[in-house]
This record gives structure tokens, C-alpha cells and sequence, in this order.
């Protein structure tokens, strides 16, 4: 089983959301269930097939959170440091063709969250910006085609 590296803030939100589907979802659809059986026949009782169909959803998620949980390797970006990009850094970057200024932090597969700033580890920017310092450039190839970054600034926080 392959760890997978986390930040400490990401394992919290994986775990809160196992929690709320254990002690919270899991037992309202159960209840659901139970209720939708008292109405009569199942095979016409479209709340029942409704109610089944959550609760297969909800079990694979506990499921998968789960496993995530199990395989997670929490990294705390804070015990990091360094000049070169790595993951937990927050890097400050600009587009050299728009001068548009970014900051992106790289994180673990189950947290990125691209509108959030949250670059997963392989990501093609993270990849490229991995080993590289202040000052460096890095060149991405996207769907709209190249796009070339320059790295102001590196943190771990």
C-alpha cells in the first residue's frame, strides 16, 4: 500500500467528513430505508430504490475516505523549509506573459482544489516548479498551449 502524502490540515477535512457520514448520513439513510419498506411493495416503491441508491453512494465513500485515511502520510509544511519548491511550499508566482501574479501551494492528491490555490503534487505546474528556487522560470504545457512562470517566492507555512 503506497502512502500518499498529506498536508495535517487536509487529513483533519478527510476526517471530519468520515465522521459526519458515519454519525450523521449513515443513520438518516438507514432510517430512510426503514420508513420507505413500511409504504408496501419494493419493487414499484421508488423512494426505497431512491434511499438504496444513497446508501450504496455513502458506503463507498466511507470506504474510500477510509483507505485514503489509511494510506495518508501527513506532512506539516510549517517543519519544512528550505529555498526549493517541495511539497507543502507556497509559491508566489507570475505568468511572463500576462504578469499576472499567483500563489499556488502543493498539496496531496485528495486535497487540490485548483480555485483554492491548491495544486495537487502531480500536477504539471507542481511538477515542473518541484526543485526549483526564487527567481527560477518554469514552462507549463496546458491545453491552451505553453505557459511560462517565474518563481517569486517560496514559503512553508
Amino acid at each position: 500500500m503506497d502512502k500518499m502524502p498529506i498536508t495535517a490540515n487536509g487529513y483533519r477535512q478527510l476526517e471530519a467528513e468520515l465522521k459526519k457520514l458515519k454519525s450523521n448520513d449513515r443513520p438518516e439513510i438507514i432510517e430512510a430505508i426503514a420508513a420507505a419498506r413500511e409504504h408496501g411493495d419494493l419493487s414499484e416503491n421508488a423512494e426505497y430504490h431512491s434511499a438504496r441508491e444513497r446508501q450504496s453512494f455513502i458506503e463507498g465513500r466511507i470506504a474510500e475516505l477510509e483507505d485514503r485515511i489509511a494510506r495518508a502520510e501527513i506532512i506539516e509544511p510549517s517543519k519544512l523549509g528550505g529555498d526549493t519548491v517541495k511539497f507543502g511550499a507556497t509559491i508566489h508566482v507570475v505568468d511572463e506573459d500576462t504578469d499576472e501574479q499567483l500563489v499556488y501551494q502543493i498539496v496531496g492528491e485528495y486535497e487540490a482544489d485548483i480555485d483554492k490555490g491548491m495544486l495537487s503534487l502531480s500536477a504539471p505546474l507542481s511538477r515542473a516548479m518541484i526543485g526549483k528556487s526564487i527567481g527560477d522560470s518554469v514552462e507549463v504545457t496546458t491545453p491552451k498551449g505553453s505557459k511560462a512562470y517565474e518563481i517569486l517566492d517560496i514559503s512553508y507555512k
